[in-house]
């Protein structure tokens, strides 16, 4: 008998229950390992479904827009048929050309009010009514709504896929003048359209009332797995686009997760150091990016060239602070606008609009000078290089431009200029005072005979007074007319000598060589007379006018002859012959003169020209200096060569334009 106070027997519940959570575990994993591989396919089949939609929809996009294109084709067109703005020709060409661009277009009609063909593409009007009895209903419904509208698709022929044909009505105001047809080939129009990509995995089809009228199947008849139908919404013409997958429903695999989680876990450790090798090269190139940005800066903000980028529009994208201190703006103020910049000066507006029009078409100069204006409206010369901006894929993307301030330049220039001046007014004053004697000599005889002349006037007129006897006028008229002729000879000396040795500012203006030797001939007749030399010209009266400065010309004419002249003061008496010659050669007058002195040696021709160069003790070596100097100013060459008959041909070419016949 069992007693009451006896404890009570344990209860071995985990006996039973022992296996019920590891049971529990696994049925848990196996659920896992079967849904997620079922869930796996049907993310995998909703993706598929979803990217057969979305493509679908890109592929409606690209006929939509292939139509489109066409459409306002077609309206442009129109619009030019309604302003008469074509000729027939005209429209023949743009229906082919029409039909060249669009490969999916059969034909490209216009038809008058009556439905006559006017024009055609490809050509060939049809015979009869241009267009097919259902095409009818959509041109009457183009005609009464004035737009554009569709043909339901034509039953596909033996020559081809199903048509479809798009009617433009054409109104003038009120009146209708006809329309534009375009015929689409419905299959070409899939194969143009459709990506190879996407007809490799579907079969594309075009229904009309639940009938296919086009078609591309490239990889065969879809499978019915993933499908989608999306309208093209095409006023007048109810059409489908309809897609088929070739793809079937995804398999379900056993070990798919398994496999992934390695693969997605291998794929991680290979792209973390990949990632890991691509961060350190670009921080790599990043600090060498930054390094070369410090070193270029740096080396542009020490330039004293102003540097000036710009696009093919002319829009400056890019100025260094050299530019900005040119012109005293600002780079703020400078990039991104286009001319006309505020640094140009209206004085040469329109040399820059010219130079910027070149700029555009591609045909810059690639140096020449000019002025800009500061924004204290002080004006700074500058000389520009420009020269094409090339990109890395080797195109052409704008200009860019070097800028020298060249102010100190043109100040030397001009200092040198005026120092040139003040040497050749020194030269001439100083050739007057080597021929001073001669010029003492040569007045002397015209006033000694005025003086002879005017005392006998007077003694006639006092014979005439004292004896009371009438004056015979007849006497006193030789003697006032020669007094008269020696007081003009004496005055055409000081005149030549005072126009030779006056200063003024060098003017250019139409000279004639002849005009220019009978200026200075008696200055040269003063020295020639003194050296007992002849003097012969030789002048064409045809020879073209030259555009100088006479002053320059003259002191170039009476230095290189008053040379000549002394060149030959120790050659015997019949030799002593000086020669001025002028000729028209090549578009150039040239003036040379001649000489038949001891001539010039070789070590000393090396240096003729060379400033304070002379082989006479007295000169200072500036003469020939400030000819060829002057010379070149007016665009010129002066040279030098022996003359075949003993002595120098000393010869300056000026350009000349020919008298007109």
């Amino acid at each position: 008998m069992k007693s009451p106070f006896a404890p009570p027997r344990p209860i071995h519940l985990g006996t039973p229950w022992r296996w019920l959570l590891p049971v529990l575990l696994v049925l848990l994993f196996l659920a896992v390992l079967l849904w997620l591989p079922w869930q796996a396919r049907q993310m995998e089949s909703n993706e598929r479904q979803e990217q057969l939609i979305a493509d679908t929809l890109w592929v409606e996009q690209t006929i939509r827009l292939e139509l489109t294109r066409n459409e306002d084709a077609l309206d442009a067109l129109r619009a030019d048929l309604v302003a008469n703005s074509l000729s027939g020709a005209a429209v023949q060409e743009r229906l082919a050309q029409m039909l060249k661009n669009g490969h999916e277009l059969q034909r490209v009609l216009w038809l008058d009010a009556r439905g006559r063909a006017l024009a055609s593409s490809p050509p060939g009007l049809p015979a009869g009514p241009a267009l097919a009895p259902d095409s009818g209903g959509a041109a009457q419904l183009a005609r009464d709504t004035g737009n554009g509208r569709y043909s339901d698709p034509a039953p596909a022929t033996a020559h081809g896929g199903a048509l479809m044909n798009y009617h433009l009505p054409i109104f003038s105001g009120e009146h209708y003048l006809g329309s534009l047809v375009a015929t689409y080939n419905l299959k070409t129009l899939l194969d143009e359209t459709v990506p190879w990509w996407f007809a490799q995995d579907n079969a594309i089809s075009l229904l009309a009332d639940d009938k296919i009228v086009a078609q591309r199947a490239a990889a065969g008849m879809g499978r019915g797995v993933y499908t989608h139908k999306r309208p093209l919404d095409l006023p007048g013409a109810s059409i489908v686009l309809a897609t088929d997958s070739v793809k079937s429903a995804p398999r379900l695999l056993p070990n798919l997760l398994v496999g992934s989680v390695i693969l997605l876990a291998l794929g991680l450790l290979l792209s973390l150091g990949a990632l890991w090798r691509d961060v350190a090269r670009r921080l790599a190139a990043e600090d060498a990016l930054r390094q070369q940005m410090a070193f270029r800066t740096a080396m542009e903000n020490s330039l004293v060239t102003g540097l000036r980028a710009r696009d093919l529009e002319g829009r400056v994208t890019y100025v260094n602070p050299a530019f900005c201190q040119i012109v005293g703006l600002p780079a703020e103020e400078l990039v991104g606008k286009v001319p006309p910049m505020a640094y140009w000066a209206p004085e040469v507006m329109d040399e820059y609009q010219q130079r910027f029009a070149s700029v555009l078409a591609g045909t810059a100069t690639p140096q020449f000078e000019t002025v800009f204006q500061r924004s204290d409206g002080q004006r700074i010369p500058v000389l520009i290089f420009e020269a094409p901006l090339i990109g890395s894929d080797g195109r052409q993307t704008g200009w860019m431009g070097s800028i020298l301030d060249i102010s100190d330049r043109k100040r030397a220039e001009d200092l040198n200029r005026q120092q040139q001046e003040k040497l050749q007014a020194s030269a001439r004053l100083a050739t007057m005072g080597e021929i001073s004697s001669m010029l003492a000599h040569e007045l002397n005889q015209p006033l000694a005979a005025i003086s002879s002349y005017t005392t006998g006037a007077l003694n006639v007129l006092g014979r005439a007074v004292g004896s009371g006897a009438p004056l015979d006028a007849a006497l006193l008229k030789p003697a006032l007319e020669q007094a008269s002729a020696q007081a003009q000879r004496a005055g055409q000396i000081i005149r030549s000598v005072h126009e030779f040795v006056k200063k003024r500012e060098p003017e250019r203006q139409q000279i004639s060589v002849q005009n220019l030797v009978d200026g200075i001939r008696a200055l040269i007749e003063l020295q020639a007379r003194k050296f007992f030399v002849a003097i012969q010209t030789h002048i064409p009266p045809d020879l073209p006018p030259v555009s100088a400065d006479r002053m320059m010309l003259e002191q170039v004419l009476l230095n290189l002859t008053r040379n000549a002249i002394e060149a030959m003061a120790g050659v015997a008496p019949a030799r002593r012959i000086l020669r001025i010659a002028a000729a028209f050669e090549n578009g150039q007058v040239t003036v040379s003169v001649i000489d038949r002195g001891h001539g010039i040696e070789p070590d000393v021709a090396e240096r003729l020209f060379s400033p304070f160069f002379s082989t006479k003790a007295e000169g200072m070596g500036m003469g020939l200096s400030i000819c060829r100097s002057a010379i070149e100013f007016h665009g010129g060459t002066l040279s030098h060569s022996a003359n075949p008959e003993g002595g120098t041909i000393f010869k300056f070419a000026l350009p000349g334009q020919p008298t007109p016949a």
